[in-house]
């Protein structure tokens, strides 16, 4: 019959243990592996932690650490370490500056999670438990209270008191009443925060129940938190829904929070003890209670893996839900055959759930937890076996190695019997003495000799299709010391063997020293030893720290020793001496003693030596030697050896000597030359070397140089000599002798010191030429350069009236000479110089003579030739682009003749004007000229004609160029001035002539002023006798050219002729007039119409612009007598005097008879007729033009554009509108192609009319 699968061994054998640490410190947890290659994995509240500054991870072997810096609040949390399917949980606690926890803890130590696997095979293997499922979902907390869900995971044996120890594999049922209180006191102290504690209750499946708790809230500043537990860690804040309720009320007249958790509709596996904790700031109160679930006995049915995992219902309440519980094993009760005068089911009955923890271990229960839940289960009542007479116990316990017997009677002996072990059938074997099948009667025996570990399991018995079951715990006995340890006292470098004996091969025995375990690694003294039941510790070549008590512990003894390693007596063979040697010989320090093979350490005046490629310490047996290959001054000094843990030492002294050199090599002064500069500063450290230190003595010349001399001395010390000149002058350079004198001989060297300064200045520069902003200076060497060659020089100019100086160059002149450039024009300037050498710059030499630029202006522009004649030629040009502070005094004016280099000056004296007249030239000749710009600094560059210029007048026939707006009739009103420009061209210079009418302008009437270019046309206050064409004509020799201009002088129009009242009715009055005889030259645009009644005769307008000669006035007052004037009205405005009727209108009163007259219907059908023609227009280039004309018909006409004859249409570079008879044609942006003849063609039923004009595009 298949079992759960059993859990799988842990893959850690040392567990990391919670710790209590204060902010800010560190933390270390280790945990260790049963093999050295497993990888494990770190976590803090499930998540992975990654190595940093603050999580630091180490792993030697099987040894695995970590470190937390700074602990803080936040780290006060839940850790745990992974490695393969095996996770260990533990916790690191914050205590604050009082050495408190910052927060109190619910949770355990340490949990270890093992998760497996189900296996699923034809023939399952022997497996163990699986955990209990937490009888509250995390997943739904509407779902059922029961909703099966892998619990928390038990703790760890290390984390457990030695009362709750039992087997490797036992686990904590969630589904129980677990011991939870067993690390509880006994004597509870009283509750600092609970009034009212919930209270252990029972209740049957499918009711109700209540828990109750009170916190008294006198005292309290703010709500205090409360928590409610299953077991140890399971919080049930998560798990409510509908079968689990959290309430909380506060009652504000006794001041009391009281808290309240329902259970609905309770199951079976809701059983179990539970918690209640309360948080207020630093104080803490907890109480547990138990919850105990009834139900109606019923038969267990057979267990399938299969169904396990089936969902517990279908269409039901709790349908969806995942029953796990079928995975547990189902063990009968079992009654202890060790203990048959005690019953223990009967005092696991009767006692409370607190104690369960103190009967297991009294009575080695391991099963705990198994036993409880058949401990329910005994209260069932078993159905009547019909083939057994006498069933299994429910359970047998036995030792380790001892012997156990099964036996059941069968009501019929001829059934057919099989024992089964966690499923699998027990099958006789032949010479086998494990299992032993004995029949005595109706009894069937099953015997099992030398029970293991391995036989601790389920039996079944199947006679037929009935069966009973059983379990058999077997107790392992711990492991005892049967020989103890023995005392060992032995000297260095000895081997140390210590033994013991145990009861049980291949029991597990752990070593210690001085009470921590010496660790098993690869490379160590120590090594271990196990013979059967002999157990051995073997320490190779002892040492003196390998004093210690060493003990040796199994799970059932302890047996120590004491170890003592003493020192060997110390002889010496052959003690160090006292050596001298030269420098750079070899140096050998040797001494022997006895024992040999003691280690040792050579010392040098009290500091300890350490071998080197120089100094080699050898030790061979006895010998012990210092070797040093080239000794040099530092080796003298006291030596000695002192062997190692003794007290006595060796010792021997060494004195080097050497005869005095001096080192000038090592200064890196080039042929021994010691530059300085003036002023500064000399100390020379001459390094020497002697043993003893050499005697001293500088020399210049044959005087001494001595060390109490002021400015200049010279100081002796044991490994250099200084010679020190404080101020350095012209006169200290020279040749310095330096001798050194001891014992060992003698040395001397000789140094020169050469003394630099900055060089003598220049003499003052000259000025040798000066431009616009510019000059040239020259300069000499300074006489003395310092002592240093000269590297260049530094130049700086200033304003004469200024003391503020300016370099001109940053990086050195080379040269002696330098063009200062971009100075002011006109403006005196000083220049000095400045020489450098590598020590500095001199002092400024005196400033030159001052100086002022000046420029010559830039030649002459745009020169060209104006006029030229038979003996002249008349030459004209723009001043200078740059004239310069010099200014412009004139021009000369040069000519050459063609094929010729003279040129000759045409004007003796400057000339101020840009026009000049060259006189006296032949006539047929070529020749070129030229115009130079001449002021205080000289002439400029000439500016000279391209071309060649033949004296010969030149015909140019004349044209007028009349300007645009006077292409169309030229408009001025009566007393306006009319002034006309009219310009021209031609050579030479041509006759103007005006006529107007056919006639000579009257000079008494029109102003006409000529020129050469230009002909003006001026009329102080113009007049309408003034109106009409006047032609201009320009004449050149027989050549000549015409323009006429149409000037048209307008005034206002006189009043209409005669105003007549045609009728009167009703109230109108019918109007017509004649047109003015006068109409002020100009058109009439139309009239204005008043009226006035006749008492008042005040004027008050009807109508405005009216274009008719005939009117109805209508709306008149009746009763009334009016009169009607008439005005008329052009361009100029309305016509001073009105025209009045002779008559008055009578407009007749009620009751009148009015006849009225008979008229003819008017006929206003008329065929089209421009009234305002097209205008010949000159449009611009890239700008919009217009074209207007006005026309009139009835009925209204077509109205047709054409452009040479050729219909506009659909072309959207034009616009065409028409509004009130007024046509538009619209050209945008017209470009030179759109010039031409445009007509505007007005057709209706009557007959057509055309209007053309001429567009001319001009490009701008």
């Amino acid at each position: 019959m298949p079992e759960p699968t059993k859990k799988s061994g842990s893959a850690f054998t040392k567990k990391p243990k919670s710790l209590h640490v204060c902010a800010g410190s560190t933390a270390e947890f280790t945990a260790e592996t049963a093999k050295p290659e497993v990888k494990v994995k770190w976590q803090k509240d499930g998540k992975d932690i990654q190595a940093s500054n603050k999580y630091i991870i180490k792993q030697d072997q099987t040894l695995h650490t970590l470190i937390i810096n700074d602990a803080s609040k936040e780290d006060d949390v839940v850790y745990s370490v992974i490695s393969g399917t095996s996770k260990v949980k533990f916790e690191m606690k914050i205590k604050g500056q009082d050495g408190k926890d910052e927060k109190p803890s619910s949770k355990p130590e340490a949990a270890e999670n093992n998760e497996s696997v189900p296996v699923s095979s034809p023939s399952p293997e022997p497996v163990g438990e699986l955990k209990d499922e937490a009888p509250f979902s995390t997943s739904d907390k509407e779902d059922d209270l029961a909703t099966s869900t892998p619990s928390p995971q038990p703790p760890s044996d290390d984390s457990l008191p030695e009362s709750a120890k039992g087997r490797k594999d036992s686990v904590w049922s969630l589904g129980e009443a677990p011991p939870d209180d067993i690390d509880k006191p006994e004597d509870t102290p009283r509750s600092t925060l609970l009034i009212e504690k919930p209270q252990s209750g029972s209740v049957t499946v499918g009711g109700d129940i209540t828990f109750i708790a009170k916190v008294e809230a006198k005292d309290l500043l703010r709500k205090p938190t409360i928590k409610w537990f299953k077991g140890k860690w399971m919080d049930l804040a998560s798990k409510t829904g509908k079968h689990l309720q959290l309430k909380e009320t506060f009652d504000r007249l006794t001041k009391v929070h009281t808290f309240v958790m329902s259970i609905i509709k309770a199951k079976d596996n809701y059983a179990g003890n539970y918690r209640c904790e309360v948080n207020y700031k630093d104080k803490f109160d907890s109480c547990s209670f138990d919850l105990e679930v009834k139900e109606v006995p019923e038969v267990s049915p057979s267990i399938d893996i299969r169904s396990a995992f089936k969902r517990s219902g279908e269409g039901q309440e709790d349908a969806g839900e995942l029953d796990f519980s079928g995975l547990l094993k189902h063990r009968e009760v079992k009654q202890e055959e060790t203990v048959p005068e005690e019953d223990v089911w009967e005092i696991l009955k009767n006692a409370p759930p607190q104690e369960f923890e103190r009967i297991a271990f009294e009575y080695g229960i391991t099963d705990l937890r198994g036993m409880l839940k058949r401990l329910k289960r005994m209260k069932r009542e078993e159905k009547k076996s019909e083939a057994f007479a006498k069933k299994l116990e429910s359970a047998y316990q036995t030792d380790k190695g001892g012997k156990i017997k099964f036996v059941v009677e069968l009501a019929d002996p001829t059934v057919e019997l099989k024992w089964y072990k966690n499923g699998q059938e027990i099958r006789p074997t032949p010479n086998q003495k494990k299992y032993v099948f004995e029949h005595k009667g109706n009894q069937r025996i099953l015997v099992i000799n030398n029970c293991t570990m391995a036989d601790d399991a389920a039996y079944q018995v199947m006679a037929g299709d009935e069966k009973c079951s059983t379990e058999l715990f077997v107790k392992e006995l711990p492991v005892t010391i049967t020989k103890e340890l023995e005392a060992v006292k032995t000297t260095v470098n000895e081997r140390i063997e210590l033994d013991c004996e145990v009861s049980e091969e291949g029991a597990n025995v752990k070593w210690f020293k001085n009470g921590v375990e010496i660790p098993r690694e690869i490379r160590s003294r120590f090594r271990f030893k196990s013979d059967g039941m002999k157990h051995t510790l073997v320490i190779e070549d002892a040492k003196k720290e390998d004093t210690a008590v060493y003990s040796a512990m199994t799970t059932g003894g302890k047996s120590e020793a004491h170890v003592q390693v003493d020192l060997k007596p110390l002889k010496v063979l052959q003690d160090l001496t006292d050596q001298t040697v030269r420098l750079g010989k070899p140096l050998v320090l040797h001494c022997e003693i006895n024992p040999a093979n003691i280690p040792g350490r050579w010392y040098k005046n009290a500091q300890l030596i350490q071998g080197t490629d120089r100094v080699k310490i050898t030790h061979k047996g006895r010998s012990h030697k210092l070797e040093i290959e080239n000794a040099v001054v530092d080796d003298m000094g006291d030596y000695t050896f002192v062997p190692e843990g003794y007290s006595m030492s060796l010792n021997g002294k060494v004195h080097v000597i050497d005869p005095p050199k001096i080192h000038l090599d090592s200064l890196n002064y080039p042929e021994n030359t010691v530059t300085v500069t003036a002023g500064n500063k000399l100390r020379l450290e001459i390094p020497v070397t002697g043993q003893p230190a050499p005697k001293v003595v500088w020399m210049k010349g044959e005087r001494v140089i001595l060390d109490t001399g002021s400015r200049v001395r010279a100081e002796s010390f044991p490994d250099h000599s200084t010679f020190t000149i404080d101020v350095a002058e012209r006169e200290d350079t020279g040749m310095y002798k330096i001798v050194l004198q001891n014992e060992a001989g003698e040395d001397s060297a000789q140094i020169k010191i050469k003394v630099v300064d900055i060089p003598d200045p220049p003499q003052a520069p000259i000025v040798t030429e000066v431009g616009g902003d510019w000059c040239s200076m020259i300069w000499e060497t300074p006489l003395y350069d310092g002592g240093s060659p000269i590297l260049g020089y530094f130049i700086e100019r200033k304003k004469k009236q200024s003391s503020r100086w300016m370099r001109l160059n940053f990086d050195v002149c080379k040269e002696k000479a330098f063009e200062p450039k971009k100075m002011i024009e006109g403006v005196p300037y000083e220049v000095r110089v400045f020489a450098v050498n590598a020590i500095g710059i001199s002092k400024p030499s005196e400033p030159s003579k001052a100086f002022v630029p000046l420029a010559v202006t830039s030649e002459p522009s745009m020169l060209v030739v104006d006029e030229v004649t038979d003996s002249t030629v008349t030459m004209k040009w723009r001043p200078p682009e740059h004239i310069g502070a010099a200014g412009l005094d004139g021009y000369v004016i040069e000519y050459c003749f063609e094929g010729k280099d003279e040129w000759i000056v045409s004007n003796q004296e400057l000339i101020e004007k840009t026009k000049y007249t060259i006189p006296g030239l032949p006539s047929g000749e070529k020749i070129f000229v030229r115009v130079k710009a001449i002021n205080a600094a000289g002439a400029s560059a000439p500016r000279m004609h391209p071309h060649p210029i033949l004296v010969k007048e030149v015909i140019e026939r004349p044209k007028i160029r009349i300007p645009r707006h006077l292409h169309q009739t030229y408009i001025r009103r009566v007393g306006e001035v009319v002034n006309l420009l009219i310009p021209f061209q031609g050579k030479p210079r041509p006759k103007v002539s005006w006529m107007t009418n056919g006639q000579p302008v009257d000079p008494t009437q029109v102003n006409i002023r000529n020129s050469e270019t230009d002909s003006i046309l001026f009329i102080r206050k113009a007049d309408r006798k003034h109106s009409g064409k006047y032609e201009l004509t320009v004449k050149v020799e027989n050549h000549e050219d015409k323009a006429t201009i149409d000037i048209q002088v307008v005034d206002r129009p006189g009043p209409p002729e005669v105003v007549k009242i045609k009728d009167i009715w009703g109230e109108n009055v019918a109007l017509e007039w004649t047109p003015p005889k006068d109409n002020g030259n100009a058109e009439i645009t139309g009239y204005t119409i008043q009226k006035a009644d006749k008492k008042t005769m005040e004027w008050f307008t009807i109508i405005e612009h009216y274009h008719r000669k005939s009117t109805t006035v209508s709306e008149l007052v009746i009763g009334n007598e009016y009169f009607f004037r008439v005005f008329s009205e052009n361009m100029c405005g309305l016509s001073e005097e009105a025209r009045v009727t002779k008559d008055s209108a009578m407009i007749v009163k009620e009751g009148s008879n009015y006849k009225n007259p008979d008229y003819q219907e008017y006929d206003f059908t008329e065929p089209p007729k421009f009234t305002h023609p097209l205008v010949t227009t000159i449009a611009v280039s890239g700008y919009n033009a217009t074209l207007n004309c006005s026309v009139r018909a009835n009925p209204r006409p077509k109205v047709i554009w054409m452009k040479n004859k050729i219909v506009i249409d659909n072309d959207p570079r034009y616009r065409m509108f028409s509004n009130q008879g007024v046509c538009t044609l619209e050209i945008r942006k017209p470009c030179p192609f759109d010039g031409g003849t445009y007509s505007c063609k007005a057709i209706n039923d009557l007959g057509e009319a055309q209007v053309d004009c001429k567009l001319e595009v001009k490009v701008a």
